[in-house]
């Protein structure tokens, strides 16, 4: 009798959160989207005001920033010194 009445209880309880995650999971899921698309709208128009504020240059004009460093000069291989033939020895 005691297992039945437990069996009876465990899957009723199962049923009814079942049906209780039906009914507001999709509002949790809609109120956790929602706040993160505000989220990214506010970064968004923070990136927005950033990129407004600074001055914008004419167009035409090229600006480098960065130049690179010039690479080594390679030794020249006649300056290298003495080359030796391979040879396989077996």
């Amino acid at each position: 009798m005691g297992l039945i009445r437990f069996l009876i209880i465990a899957i009723s309880i199962i049923y009814i959160i079942r049906i209780l995650a039906r009914i507001f999971l999709p509002f949790l899921f809609k109120k956790a989207v929602n706040k993160m698309q505000e989220k990214m709208n506010q970064q968004q128009a923070g990136y927005q005001q950033q990129n407004n504020g600074a001055p914008k240059k004419p167009e035409g004009t090229i600006s480098v920033d960065f130049v690179p460093p010039t690479p080594k000069k390679k030794p020249k291989l006649d300056q290298a010194g003495d080359f030796v033939d391979y040879e396989e020895l077996k």
